[in-house]
């Protein structure tokens, strides 16, 4: 049998949409926006997309203890776009 080689490359992006970046922390999509103080960038054409190096820096802090008050998150329910 012949040896083939195979050349797969992965490219991770950096900027995810709302799904994704709900997908990469591990919460609903519907629960995303309430819980991630993150706030998405604005991109060319309109786009919002949220920056991992933003999500992985807010997920240290939660592993450090410093959890986002009940009166910052429902501060954030106002101010939805």
């Amino acid at each position: 049998m012949a040896d083939a080689m195979l050349n797969i490359r992965v490219v991770k992006p950096r900027m995810l949409t709302p799904k994704m970046a709900a997908e990469y922390v591990g919460i609903s999509q519907k629960r995303f926006p309430v819980t991630c103080p993150v706030a998405p960038i604005a991109m060319p054409g309109d786009v919002k997309l949220y920056d991992v190096h933003d999500l992985d820096k807010w997920i240290d802090d939660l592993k450090g203890g410093q959890v986002a008050a009940d009166d910052d998150i429902i501060g954030r329910l106002g101010n939805r776009p």
